[in-house]
């Protein structure tokens, strides 16, 4: 809608290249006038207002109002903070310094208020094989089109791999350039594959031998969680600052680990490790058990509350290695994911409140 546009009113033609790499970067399409003259109709519509040094005192004459930012190319001496003052402008943004509160204010517009129900769900495998990526996929597969896959794991083969798309078109890792600055989940779905599947399309972010930094993952995560996403991460046992920039992000940290009495062990160095986040811990047990361990007997060991245990699924192996990632609706995969999904967001939304 035109209402929703932001308004320039700039004519340093540096100064609004700048912004406009800015507003492209959010998914953000602003309406540049001229001048003050070509500005009055839109004046009190708009809802936010950018204007150069070369606008300020004309400015000045038009009605006052919120939300108008002057944009400067140097931090603003004290004559700019008073002329600002003078016109009715409250804050003062010098590029390049100040282009994450700029970025920020565009994307608020692009995306609107925050949209609830957003939240963020990291798995983690306590051994090599737990099946924390299957575990991951599945999450995604059942929450449909508001789930983001993030494959946070740079020693995996790569979640594409493992739901057969790895010939889809869109950016893996390597591809985003992200400094730890604000982007738009309607900018990241125009770049990022999906799969699709009988529930719906399930965008997705994979590693391709190269792993994100703690600045791209916290920057996807945020716009995943801001447009009401489930964001699915599998994370990597090892640790990383990806991994953290994720972990410290969940909502709830799922740990997958096998009935065995070594993957128990490994479990308890893991859980030692993510004792800050221990409040949102939770486990789920894979079967079978070779020596008997039953899932309470398990998650007592690994001394974190069990959420959820799966027995193992016929032919589930031998579909992932052919690529085809058919998740049986009542199988004891689906049947897991939902429950992590189900315990996921009241913890969201309690978070958020």
């Amino acid at each position: 809608m035109t209402d929703a546009r932001p308004l320039l009113v700039v004519t340093d033609e540096n100064t609004l290249d700048e912004i406009l790499r800015l507003a492209a970067a959010v998914g953000c399409a602003p309406e540049v006038v001229p001048d003050v003259v070509a500005a009055r109709d839109r004046w009190a519509r708009a809802p936010l207002v950018l204007v150069d040094e070369a606008a300020l005192e004309a400015v000045g004459g038009l009605p006052r109002r919120s939300r108008v930012l002057l944009i400067t190319r140097a931090a603003p001496g004290g004559d700019l903070w008073q002329r600002a003052f003078a016109a009715g402008i409250g804050q003062v943004v010098p590029l390049p310094e100040g282009e994450a509160v700029l970025a920020g204010a565009l994307a608020d517009l692009a995306e609107g208020p925050g949209s609830p129900g957003g939240c963020v769900i990291g798995v983690i495998g306590a051994r090599g094989g737990a099946g924390a990526s299957v575990l991951a996929a599945a999450i995604g597969l059942v929450a449909g089109d508001d789930a983001l896959l993030l494959d946070c794991d740079p020693l995996g083969a790569g979640i594409d791999l493992m739901l057969g798309a790895e010939s889809s078109d869109g950016a893996r890792w390597s591809g985003l350039h992200l400094d730890g600055g604000r982007i738009s989940m309607t900018t990241l779905d125009e770049a990022l594959p999906g799969h699709r599947h009988r529930d719906g399309r399930l965008t997705f972010l994979s590693s391709d031998g190269e792993g994100p930094d703690a600045e791209a993952v916290g920057s996807v995560v945020d716009a995943g969680r801001r447009a009401g996403r489930v964001v699915v991460c599998d994370l990597s046992r090892h640790p990383s600052a990806a991994t953290e920039a994720a972990v410290r992000r969940a909502d709830l940290l799922v740990v997958v680990v096998p009935a065995e009495l070594r993957a128990c062990v490994s479990a308890q160095r893991l859980v030692r490790r993510l004792a800050p986040r221990s409040d949102c811990l939770r486990l789920v047990v894979r079967g079978p058990a070779p020596g008997g361990l039953n899932p309470q007997e398990t998650a007592e060991k690994i001394g974190i509350p069990l959420l959820a245990s799966m027995a193992s699924e016929r032919h589930l192996d031998r579909a992932l290695e052919c690529g085809n990632f058919l998740l049986r609706r009542r199988g004891p995969l689906a049947m897991a994911a939902r429950t992590v999904l189900a315990a996921a967001r009241p913890i969201a939304v309690e978070a958020a409140a």
